[in-house]
């Protein structure tokens, strides 16, 4: 329920306070780290700060998703959005080829974080009671975010799994795992800030037009583009076998 007494009002307040503001700031820094210089200085700095600013974002969202009635899935879809952005920015902090307590962690977190998630999107795909309530009806893109939601986490479940067992990775794949862990919490927190955050100022009851969906479409293409260009065509190219490749060229 809403918290009744006037501290937790309060508290209720500042969270909202916190949780718009830290999106506000992620949307920004994220877009200004997904199309500077991979590797920059403004790079660097702009995705500390996107990873700083969903963090917030994403724990105030859980403490509202709590005290508002039926707002529970939305503790996953925030606790989503922390792993993510947490375990990509490890990714891009850590060394190469070393595994620690953190990866460790993360594995078992999400595969916590996906059990839920496979019983909501078997329950909602067989028409079985949902095992979460949920203030917005389960249909549309909703539904279909309920399914992607379900996809990725599962993807980056097993992901996570592999580099434990692996001890690490290094090179391209380790430069991919950021990106796109990256890219899609800025499409979560894109989300976040058009369909549920700006269209609750239309006119009428709530209601999502399809146009407020387009903008997610910008991290998503980000994706595609930097998955593209590191993974298929050589961009990304570890220092120390740079060298000896051009050694190699001028001495032909």
């Amino acid at each position: 329920m809403i918290p009744a007494s006037p501290f937790l009002n309060t508290l209720t307040t500042v969270a909202f306070v916190f949780h718009i503001g830290g999106g506000t700031i992620a949307l920004v820094s994220g877009m200004v780290a997904g199309f500077s210089t991979k590797g920059s200085r403004l790079h660097r700095t702009a995705g500390n700060v996107f990873f700083a600013s969903m963090l917030v974002m994403a724990l105030f969202a859980a403490y509202l998703a709590v005290v508002r009635p039926n707002q529970l899935v939305n503790v996953f879809i925030a606790s989503f959005a922390f792993y993510l952005v947490a375990t990509g920015w490890m990714t891009a902090r850590h060394p190469p080829d070393t595994v620690g307590a953190g990866e460790r962690i993360a594995t078992a977190i999400a595969f916590v974080l996906w059990a839920p998630f496979l019983i909501l999107a078997f329950q909602l795909a067989m028409g079985l009671p949902p095992l979460f309530k949920s203030a917005v009806p389960f249909e549309g893109p909703v539904l279909v975010a309920i399914y992607a939601f379900t996809g990725v986490l599962g993807m980056a479940a097993l992901s996570d799994a592999r580099l434990v067992l692996r001890g690490g990775i290094s090179g391209a794949p380790r430069i991919a795992r950021h990106l796109w862990r990256m890219c899609v919490g800025l499409t979560l927190a894109v989300g976040s800030g058009f369909t549920d955050g700006l269209a609750r100022f239309l006119p009428g009851p709530y209601h999502v037009p399809l146009a407020f969906h387009l903008p997610k479409l910008v991290p998503l293409g980000l994706l595609v583009f930097w998955i593209v260009r590191v993974r298929f065509t050589g961009w990304y190219e570890p220092k120390s076998t740079a060298r000896p490749q051009r050694a190699a060229a001028a001495g032909s």
